[in-house]
């Protein structure tokens, strides 16, 4: 599951940047960043979609920064390396994120589209995470 973060009110922006940090390092999400947007929209990505209800409270309650949380087209995501990145980058239907401890995260819109990339082009690193469903390696 994956939502794109923006702050309801841009004034509250360091709130907003110093909440994302800090419920990413508790694990709540992962963070995910596009090294063009950098901090002004992340990608979050969770476990399931409840953890976006608890996300957008805390950032309201605790941190003082009122966030919207969009829908993203991505279903699926897969490890990949640099050399990967810039080819995936160049696709459509595929995002490539850093994720806060600098592993870059494929996503796909399907996992039919990801499973088209491996057969078209099964030189790209590609690795499922430690398990499906869950995000972060631990």
């Amino acid at each position: 599951h994956f939502r794109v973060a923006r702050p309801q009110d841009v004034s509250r922006f360091k709130q907003f940047r110093r909440g994302i940090g800090q419920l990413d390092e508790e694990g709540v999400v992962q963070v995910l960043r596009d090294a063009d947007l950098g901090d002004q929209a992340p990608t979050l990505a969770a476990v399931g979609p409840m953890q976006f209800d608890v996300v957008k409270w805390r950032l309201e309650q605790e941190f003082g920064a009122p966030a919207l949380l969009e829908s993203t087209p991505y279903q699926v995501a897969r490890r990949t390396d640099e050399e990967s990145a810039a080819r995936l980058r160049q696709m459509s239907g595929v995002a490539v994120l850093e994720r806060s401890d600098g592993v870059l995260l494929a996503l796909f819109e399907s996992p039919y589209w990801l499973d088209r990339v491996i057969a078209d082009q099964p030189e790209l690193t590609l690795e499922k995470l430690l398990a499906e469903g869950a995000l972060r390696e631990r």
